[in-house]
């Protein structure tokens, strides 16, 4: 009998920038490659976050596709029937094209990872997405809380909700000393505090509340030699520039745009904060967290899970500029806050959102899922 690994195709737009496209990423990186063969096919080109997975992966890019493709992908179908995966496992932006694609080309086990989604829930969305699950044999949800919403936003069985939280390396992200690199970029002083943020400045972030919260903040005792520094690009930067002078805040709210010196950021911050309307379990909160910073982040989505019980002083209701901005000062005004902030966050994150164990969970479901014909085996986990 014929022992092979399971072939897993992940599809997903592209890996250029987001927390999604990070978690791929390190799901193919921490897939274990005597039992898996790992297969990404991106839709539009590849991106910053495959660099390096042409080592453990075989990477693709899809042909391009017309309008038509949402309803007949002939051609998509044609490259997955090509690449012959056991499980083809989509992740958001891709669901319904990919799903309908990977059953047209006789791919029998298929999982979609519901990375989070947009609130409130638009009908549209609900309804092609639901059509989508009614063809997935498995959809992963990346917190409790989608997790018990999935089911009656797309009018699926339960049974077929599975959850599992992302995670992150937590040996890479790890506490640091600044090392000045971003306050000599920016002018600003060794004992300045920095409120700061990394994510995509699109409306589902919120980021305008977080500059109203700011310009509250900058008003207080503590707040007034602070800066907010967010790292992160977006089709909302020319509204936040524009509530950014209207407040009189140019110099004290600083835009970034995309940065590849994550460490860097995350070393000079004195906390780390989110405005968010809406999250699934977020990556960049885990890093924060991982890398020792205390956070401040709304109580929506997975992010109460991700806090846990050590540390629900530090959620704050959606939309409350006062709440952000009395939470920035609780942890600034000493370091013995901070410092204990710190400790919990990093403790969580490690005990609880580990890579590797995550990429194990979803190798199992992959092997439950995976057809296996008379004539094959698929590697046992006791080999891993």
């Amino acid at each position: 009998m014929t022992r092979r690994r399971v072939r897993v195709l992940h599809i997903v737009q592209n890996l250029n920038y987001g927390g999604m496209e990070r978690v791929v990423s390190d799901l193919i990186l921490h897939s274990d490659r005597e039992r898996f063969e790992q297969h990404l096919l991106c839709l539009q080109y590849l991106g910053r976050f495959s660099e390096g997975l042409e080592r453990v992966a075989e990477l693709h890019v899809a042909n391009p596709m017309s309008r038509l493709s949402m309803v007949n992908p002939v051609g998509l179908a044609r490259e997955i029937r090509r690449i012959a995966p056991d499980v083809v496992h989509t992740h958001s932006g891709v669901w319904y094209k990919a799903s309908l694609a990977s059953r047209k080309a006789g791919v029998r086990a298929l999982v979609h990872t519901e990375h989070g989604r947009r609130s409130p829930d638009p009908l549209l969305d609900r309804v092609v997405d639901g059509a989508a699950a009614r063809r997935t044999d498995a959809v992963v949800a990346v917190s409790e809380r989608l997790a018990q919403e999935l089911p009656g936003a797309l009018r699926m069985s339960p049974d077929r909700v599975v959850c599992i939280p992302n995670g992150i390396d937590t040996e890479i992200y790890h506490p640091r000393q600044d090392n000045g690199a971003l306050r000599r970029e920016l002018g600003l002083a060794p004992d300045t505090q920095i409120v700061g943020s990394i994510g995509r400045l699109e409306p589902i972030k919120a980021y305008n509340t977080m500059v109203a919260a700011f310009a509250r903040f900058s008003e207080t005792e503590v707040g007034r030699k602070a800066v907010l520094v967010i790292g992160g690009e977006g089709s909302e930067r020319p509204a936040l520039e524009r509530q950014i002078d209207e407040l009189g805040l140019r110099g004290r709210v600083l835009l970034l745009g995309w940065r590849n010196d994550i460490h860097d950021l995350l070393s000079a911050f004195s906390l780390f904060s989110m405005s968010s309307r809406s999250e699934g379990t977020s990556i960049s909160l885990l890093e924060a967290m991982s890398a020792g910073l205390p956070p401040v982040v709304t109580d929506v989505g997975g992010n109460s899970a991700v806090l846990g019980d050590a540390l629900p002083h530090c959620l704050v209701p959606f939309g409350d500029t006062k709440a952000l901005s009395d939470a920035w000062s609780r942890i600034l005004v000493t370091s013995d806050s901070r410092r204990a902030d710190s400790a919990l966050a990093r403790r969580r994150v490690v005990d609880a959102f580990g890579v590797s164990a995550v990429a194990r969970r979803y190798e199992e479901l992959y092997v439950r899922l995976a057809p296996v014909d008379a004539n094959t085996t698929l590697v046992p986990a006791e080999r891993a």
